[in-house]
């Protein structure tokens, strides 16, 4: 990417999120009431998350899980995790608890449009070329964000230890292309095939490289299912 797109894409994240900080500020005052109301704990998620260059930094989102609820499982939730309190489901159906994570797009920790961050033990899977996508600053959401937008249903039932390798593996084939072929065009699209996603009960699965992304004007995209963990994990 050239600096100057680098400038541009500088420039989205903080007019993006400021405004959308600013626009659903009362939203944001009544979740915070409404998490602290309905379960003990703080209103915010502090989670260490590793960044650009392997630098680790804490995401902050609305608390959607018990106090203290990495320690007594998974960083990794699937769909019916008792961890999660009953409000915490209506956030991470509806994504409202990532509101909170524009404040780290502000401080320069996170993109709106970059691979998704994942806590240490899983970074410590990643290979050598995989490693690559940690050039990027981090961001809440990309083409593998949209992808596998139903994760927590795919791993509904399953060890999480085993059934998530896979999908991450495979998310990170979708960054690394991503890494290849970025551009603040691109970004764009991928911006707003994610909010066309959060109105569709099944996600759209992107196929090919970035230059054929959806709304670049010349090519389709049906929606389908979720992919499916691989058969040798089910």
């Amino acid at each position: 990417m050239a600096p100057r797109n680098f400038s541009s894409k500088r420039f989205l994240d903080i007019i993006l999120s400021a405004g959308i900080l600013v626009f659903f500020s009362p939203i944001l005052l009544f979740l915070a009431f409404a998490v602290k109301i309905t379960s003990p704990g703080p209103i915010f998620f502090l989670g260490e998350r590793i960044g650009r260059g392997g630098n680790p930094f804490r995401m902050i989102k609305f608390r959607t899980m018990v106090g203290d609820a990495e320690k007594l499982g998974p960083t990794v939730t699937a769909e019916g995790d008792p961890r999660v309190t009953r409000i915490g489901r209506l956030l991470r159906r509806t994504k409202l608890d990532e509101l909170p994570t524009l404040s780290n797009v502000l401080r320069g920790e996170m993109s709106i449009v970059g691979p998704r961050p994942e806590t240490a033990p899983w970074i410590a899977l990643y290979t050598p070329e995989e490693r690559r996508v940690l050039l990027l600053q981090p961001g809440i959401t990309s083409l593998a964000t949209v992808q596998y937008r139903h994760e927590e249903k795919l791993l509904s039932g399953k060890n999480i230890e085993e059934a998530y390798p896979p999908i991450m593996k495979d998310k990170l084939r979708i960054e690394q292309e991503y890494l290849r072929s970025r551009s603040f065009l691109a970004d764009l699209r991928i911006i707003t095939l994610t909010i066309l996603a959060l109105f569709q009960k099944h996600t759209p699965e992107p196929n090919g490289p970035l230059s054929q992304l959806p709304f670049s004007g010349n090519s389709k995209v049906s929606p389908t299912r979720a992919p499916k963990v691989r058969r040798h994990y089910e």
